[in-house]
């Protein structure tokens, strides 16, 4: 059957991240995340990593130019709607994505991605932390991080409690003066609420906190389907609650992939499998 010409292109999510060996993480976990919300996924590798279940045995990272050829591949070539902001991999690296988000208007959700599930880190030069403040924030439409992300972008403790996490959520939004999606399931509470923070106000976003050890891609996934939202013309609340709610699904099935004992992916297909 001929395809009309007039029909209305997919919705294009450019991911700008690293490659996870083990599939579960990274631009994997982005480009999965994309066939689930049904969007199409474009990618820009800023390292290779080589990894499992165990931790991270390696880091190579691409060079600038390299990187720069991708991006300006994908945004030439593709109607990119929205981005996605995920492993940088070092500054140098993170300057170029700095670059290319000044000049662009679409929406971009930014991962602080600094260290792995298994305790790895990911970023490790002096000066990361101080730059992530006050170079890319600035430039998200929406920074994701998890309880340790935050706790090293205030250079504070993790939070420990629902009051911490809102009150560190709030300052987040107030350094960078973007929205703010501060992650808490891995805090250790009862339930895993994530605490969005607009200029409208602050949103919760509660579900019971599931007994799995298998999270490993869990905030790539997160930033990613929110940035599929995004890409659909949803709105920030609503790629967030949809988010929010695939990723609890993604996380309770985990355990049907039966990869390995601890520390496995997510389960990005479990609607369909």
């Amino acid at each position: 059957m001929a395809v009309s010409l007039t029909q209305k292109p997919a919705a294009v999510v450019l991911s700008i991240a690293g490659s996870d060996s083990s599939g579960g993480a990274g631009i994997q976990a982005d480009l999965k995340t994309g066939a689930a919300f049904g969007v199409f996924v474009a990618t820009a590798i800023t390292a290779i990593t080589a990894q499992n279940s165990v931790g991270v045995s390696g880091i190579f990272p691409l060079s600038v130019a390299q990187l720069e050829a991708q991006i300006d591949a994908v945004m030439s070539g593709l109607p990119v709607a929205a981005i996605k902001i995920g492993m940088l991999a070092n500054i140098e690296l993170a300057e170029t994505v700095a670059r290319f988000l000044e000049a662009t208007h679409l929406p971009v959700v930014l991962d602080p991605v600094m260290g792995a599930t298994s305790g790895s880190s990911l970023m490790t030069e002096e000066g990361v932390t101080q730059y992530f403040r006050e170079r890319l924030l600035p430039l998200a439409t929406l920074v994701t991080p998890n309880v340790a992300e935050a706790a090293r972008l205030l250079e504070t403790h993790p939070a420990a409690s629902y009051d911490e996490l809102e009150k560190q959520a709030l300052a987040l939004r107030q350094i960078s003066k973007r929205a703010v999606l501060l992650k808490g399931g891995d805090a250790d509470l009862p339930l895993a609420v994530d605490y969005l923070v607009t200029e409208q106000g602050v949103m919760s976003f509660s579900a019971p906190r599931q007994a799995t050890s298998h999270t490993h891609g869990g905030g790539c996934t997160m930033a990613s389907a929110i940035a599929a939202g995004l890409a659909q013309g949803l709105s920030l609340e609503q790629s967030v609650a949809a988010a929010k709610s695939y990723i609890q699904g993604a996380i309770t099935q985990s355990a049907r992939l039966h990869l390995t004992p601890h520390n496995g992916p997510i389960h990005h297909f479990f609607q369909y499998w």
